[in-house]
């Protein structure tokens, strides 16, 4: 059994060694899906799933972008004002916000412990409260990561918690999402999905497209990464390295630090 470099739902098992052959181009596409088929049903991948990858298409934005990569370079002031405009800017609109939904939000953190301050930060500057959400297939930009030899590693497990979603009904085979299969309001790639997903609107389901959900799942990702409630949470704090589980960039964790002081 291959060891999956990243821990996804208990109910994910481990995937057999088959060995689906990666590649660099859109070439071997087509025979990799049909191997890789095999992987993910022994895995336990049922016919939704298998449906999805079959249908899957090889992103080549998706790879454009990840072979374009130059993380986050800015210096805290430039990057707030290209990413925020302005602190007291972005958090007036969060304020906005949790003015409308304060109960919610003071429910998720009595129950994680994580301030709104934070989650709407979050959701801020992952998609602009909502509002930008992607415009890549989340089942074949996963798949191409998957097949493209670059991070078929770390990638791999992601796609089979993607197709494992399409079999749970969380996610359609039709859904938009960024450039690397992350989905949602705050961007979530499919493993953590899966593992961190929580219903935070009470209908039984997890989708991470309704606001509500995806909310209370980044609040119980933060919490079981280790967010300590009631303590501060800025630089050089325990609960700012918990950032760093969400985003590497100390630039982007400082933002978050400092916008989520001012709302509320």
């Amino acid at each position: 059994m291959r060891r999956s470099i990243l821990a996804i739902a208990l109910s994910l098992i481990a995937t057999p060694t088959l060995a689906a052959q990666c590649g660099n181009d859109a070439s071997g596409f087509d025979r990799w899906k049909q191997q890789f088929a095999q992987e993910a049903a022994a895995a336990g991948i049922q016919q939704p799933g298998l449906n999805a990858l079959a249908n899957a298409r090889y992103a080549t934005r998706t790879i454009a972008a990840d072979r374009n990569q130059t993380g986050v370079k800015y210096a805290l002031n430039d990057f707030i004002r290209i990413r925020l405009g302005s602190l007291n800017g972005f958090a007036a609109q969060a304020n906005r916000r949790l003015n409308q939904n304060r109960a919610f939000f003071d429910a998720l953190e009595q129950r994680y412990g994580v301030p709104a301050g934070v989650l709407l930060a979050i959701h801020g500057m992952e998609t602009g409260f909502g509002n930008n959400m992607g415009s890549e297939n989340v089942v074949s930009s996963i798949v191409t990561m998957a097949y493209d030899c670059r991070r078929s590693d770390f990638f791999t497990p992601h796609a089979l918690a993607a197709l494992q979603m399409v079999d749970r009904g969380m996610l359609s085979p039709g859904q938009a999402g960024a450039a690397h299969g992350e989905l949602g309001h705050t961007q979530f790639l499919p493993g953590n999905a899966l593992r961190y997903g929580q219903d935070g609107n009470g209908d039984g389901r997890v989708d991470f497209y309704n606001m509500a959900d995806a909310m209370a799942s980044t609040a119980n990702f933060l919490r079981q990464k280790g967010w300590q409630p009631g303590q501060p949470f800025q630089q050089g704090t325990a609960n700012f390295r918990v950032l760093n589980e969400w985003n590497a960039a100390t630039v982007y964790q400082q933002a978050i630090a400092l916008s989520a002081e001012r709302i509320g």
